[in-house]
């Protein structure tokens, strides 16, 4: 090196002189007490939110595979028709009774109008079949005089011939006088006692007097075959006896009879036999009656008539068409069957509809429940009425509903799935199944925190607490009381 270059600047200052190190500062006791205070505060915190946690998870079960569900209404007509309004739009919601569609009403008054003319004539026929009832009444009632007139005649006719018979032995007794005064005027003739004037005279009473006996006894025979009975008696017996029951077996007393019953048949009166007798079809009439009161007996008679009761029916089907053409005319108007949330609308006006056409969905915002897909190894404990904590993920932690279950599925989703799996087939591969289980919400207000269908929950149900209400600490459900026996043995007894 040379001599020049080793001589400083002559403006080169010289370099700094090196800082000392700064001493290491001694913690002092109280910088100790703070980082212990701090270590042990976050040791607590994390003890009161950790510890509960952990006790937590060892006495509820829970799981992310849930989410909410409701009932859905499917609006549809229940009649052909061209739509003329609609009255709500998706997402409206509705209350049970609101107007939701309306249809052309035109046609189905005019069906409302030709009905009511329908009525009018069967009332009118209605009126024309008492006033025929009560007519047949009344020629019932004639021909029931009648009947009594023909056996009151036979009667007269027997005893017709019981007078006949008593004229008859009169002429008798008058043929024995005058036979035995011709006797004793043809002796004194013979004496020439007598005159034969007088004889003579004898003789013409004694003509006279058979000829009135034989006149006499057939007048009797006229009367008994008047009665269709034979002139000349049978052996043994009185030419005044006849039948005891002729009266009602006479053939004008049967007839009588017949034209009776058949007008009575028109009123629905029918005999338990035709061989009854005249007296026995009439107590038989009164026997309708307890009392055998006739004012009752004719009522009754009149109000279940055959006649009257068809005109009666085909009122009551006129009325009845009535009522579903008016119901017809109230269907024109379509109306929300639940309160809820419409959906899925697809009708316009000028559509034509037909009856079940799906025309829109009313989403139930109250009748919700939680559907809930536990593990098969979670469901140990699990009990209907067991008390549920709902989150939902739409609010967040902010939140939390209250629940409680009120049922099992009685399979799982696989085996109720469209395509089951055959675990026949020897491919089976062991996979823990999954339970839907139904918790119903509680204390829950649509108006202050609306839940939606297919929103995610995570239930968490308590095991510690003590199941309540329906079927509480059970599997399965009580029967309804509708349901039938299942043992139709057991339903008997």
């Amino acid at each position: 090196m040379s001599t020049e270059e080793s001589k400083p600047a002559p403006n080169a200052q010289p370099p700094p002189a090196t800082a000392p190190p700064k001493p290491t500062p001694i913690p002092t006791p109280k910088s100790h007490r703070l980082r212990n205070i701090l270590v042990a505060a976050g040791v607590l915190v994390l003890l009161f939110v950790i510890i509960p946690r952990i006790v937590h998870s060892w006495h509820t079960v829970s799981t992310d595979d849930a989410y909410v569900n409701s009932y859905v209404t499917f609006v549809a007509p229940r009649l052909i028709g061209q739509v003329t309004r609609v009255l709500v739009e998706d997402n409206n919601r509705v209350k049970k009774g609101d107007e939701l569609v309306e249809l052309d009403p035109e046609p189905y008054r005019v069906q409302v109008a030709i009905k009511q003319a329908a009525v009018d004539a069967a009332q009118a026929k209605l009126a024309v079949a008492e006033a025929t009832v009560r007519s047949e009444v009344g020629a019932t009632r004639s021909l029931r005089f009648k009947l009594t007139h023909a056996i009151e005649d036979v009667d007269n006719q027997v005893a017709l011939i019981r007078a006949r018979a008593a004229t008859w032995e009169q002429a008798k007794a008058s043929q024995v006088y005058a036979q035995s005064e011709f006797e004793r005027a043809k002796r004194l003739l013979a004496t020439k006692v007598t005159s034969p004037q007088d004889f003579d005279q004898k003789r013409e009473a004694l003509d006279v007097a058979n000829a009135q006996v034989t006149q006499a006894l057939e007048s009797v025979y006229q009367a008994r075959a008047a009665l269709g009975l034979p002139g000349k008696p049978p052996e043994g017996t009185s030419i005044t006896d006849v039948p005891a029951n002729l009266d009602q077996t006479f053939s004008s007393v049967r007839e009588a009879l017949g034209e009776l019953m058949q007008s009575a048949a028109q009123l629905g009166i029918v005999a338990s036999s035709w061989d009854l007798t005249p007296k026995q079809v009439v107590d038989e009439f009164y026997r309708r009656d307890p009392g055998g009161d006739i004012n009752r007996i004719y009522s009754d008679v009149i109000k279940n008539a055959p006649a009257l009761k068809q005109a009666q029916a085909g009122l009551f089907q006129a009325q009845r068409d009535l009522d579903q053409a008016k119901l017809n005319l109230r269907y024109c108007t379509i109306r929300a069957e639940i309160d809820g949330v419409v959906t899925r609308r697809n009708v316009n006006p000028g559509n034509n509809v037909q009856v079940g056409q799906s025309l829109m969905a009313i989403r139930s915002l109250r009748d919700i429940w939680v559907d809930a897909n536990f593990k098969e190894t979670q469901l140990r404990d699990l009990r209907i009425g067991q008390h549920v904590d709902l989150e939902v993920d739409m609010y967040g932690g902010k939140h939390s509903f209250e629940g409680r279950i009120s049922g099992f599925t009685i399979g799982t989703g696989s085996t109720l799935a469209l395509l089951p799996p055959e675990n026949a087939t020897g491919n089976y591969v062991k996979v823990v199944q999954r339970l839907p289980v139904r918790i119903d919400l509680v204390n829950y207000d649509p108006d202050k925190l609306p839940l939606f269908v297919g929103l995610s929950v995570e239930p968490s149900v308590d095991l510690k607490s003590k199941p309540k209400g329906p079927n509480a600490g059970k599997f399965l459900q009580d029967l309804t009381s509708t349901a039938p026996s299942a043992n139709p043995a057991a339903a008997g007894r």
